[in-house]
């Protein structure tokens, strides 16, 4: 990964903010920038170079894994550590102002840190400057998605074959989770969602010791973290012979992911491709059933932007990697979701690991 690129022009962004330096303290931040993949870091960036600030139980870690930075081994928060190092070095009267990442500070931390500098260095919440690099991927990035995609994809088949009536939601699960890791997965991206019957209607309704029933939709919602990257696969099954009424239902979900697809593109907003799928699903008079946006952006997180919803303005670029993924959710009767992740080109865009996705019977 290019983490000398990457912090020279997080540099850039500094000074078109009017910082001096930067704390960055959200994790998956720290790795972006420097490689680090620890539980405790602060990576603190200035025009002076990047220092990371860890513990002793990463001592040997950080030098196997840190580039682009020199590294501070320190005996207290790394925040603190980060914000002691640079208070004995501030010299002059004038205060400096140091960017902090509100979301990953709590009040308390931020107010020992202000302690700490005594007025020598001013923090300011910084724009999400990382989040708006980590939104264009590049092209090692995309490879580790798509190896990621690739081994997510795979446990579908295992699904598949577990997915019977009377078996547990979580024991269907649990045979995926298990592939998932003999095929090399650091973890899983989220806890598997696997709902089925009347829970297939619950969004994010994760595995529980519900039976599978005799008949009715299963949503699997699964993905996996490999080399550090996420994916994220939904498909959704029909255990027993289908009525007219839940085969038109999968037509329509199925005909709203494809037309949002259809459109991905760069220069289209991320709101245009959220009205594309609810287009079709407006149609069908099914729109109030679908309850949640289109899709998102992954990468180091399940969840980054862009968000795919209504009202949003981001376009599309090449080198984005977003999922495609509405849905349908009818209380207490069912509920269907098709989800792809797809990566955003220069004349349109690419499903990874495309797979027939007509309505599979069990």
């Amino acid at each position: 990964m290019d983490h000398a690129g990457r912090l020279s022009r997080l540099r850039s962004g500094l000074d078109e903010n009017e910082f001096d330096s930067l704390l960055v303290t959200h994790l998956p931040n720290v790795h972006y920038l420097c490689g680090f993949t620890g539980s405790a870091a602060a990576l603190l960036v200035s025009d002076r170079g990047s220092i990371l600030f860890t513990d002793g139980r990463y001592r040997t870690q950080a030098k196997e894994e840190v580039s682009g930075a020199s590294i501070v081994i320190a005996g207290k928060s790394p925040a603190m550590a980060a914000a002691e190092w640079l208070g004995a070095r501030r010299r002059g009267s004038s205060p400096l102002t140091m960017g902090v990442e509100m979301e990953s500070l709590t009040a308390g931390m931020r107010s020992r840190l202000q302690a700490v500098l005594k007025g020598k260095t001013r923090l300011r919440s910084a724009p999400p400057l990382i989040e708006r690099a980590r939104m264009v991927k590049d092209a090692a990035e995309i490879r580790c998605i798509r190896r990621a995609v690739k081994l997510g994809a795979s446990l579908f088949g295992i699904a598949r074959k577990t997915i019977r009536p009377g078996v547990s939601e979580v024991e269907v699960a649990a045979a995926m989770e298990y592939a998932a890791r003999c095929g090399g997965a650091e973890g899983m991206s989220f806890g598997t969602i696997l709902a089925s019957g009347k829970r297939s209607a619950i969004v994010h309704g994760r595995a529980s010791g519900a039976r599978i029933p005799r008949r009715g939709f299963v949503v699997c919602d699964f993905g996996v973290i490999l080399t550090r990257y996420c994916s994220d696969r939904t498909r959704t099954v029909h255990v027993g012979r289908p009525s007219e009424e839940a085969r038109q239902l999968y037509e329509a979900v199925l005909e709203a992911q494809q037309a949002a697809i259809a459109v991905v593109r760069p220069g289209v907003t991320a709101g245009e491709v959220d009205g594309a799928a609810r287009g079709v699903l407006q149609k069908r008079k099914l729109t109030r059933y679908f309850t949640h946006s289109t899709g998102h952006g992954l990468g180091l997180e399940i969840h980054e932007a862009p968000r795919l919803a209504y009202g949003q303005f981001q376009k599309l670029e090449p080198g984005m990697v977003i999922t495609i993924e509405p849905g349908a959710y009818i209380p207490g009767k069912w509920g269907v979701r098709i989800e792809d992740v797809v990566v955003v080109t220069p004349s349109g865009c690419e499903v990874l690991m495309p797979t027939d996705k007509e309505l599979v019977i069990i």
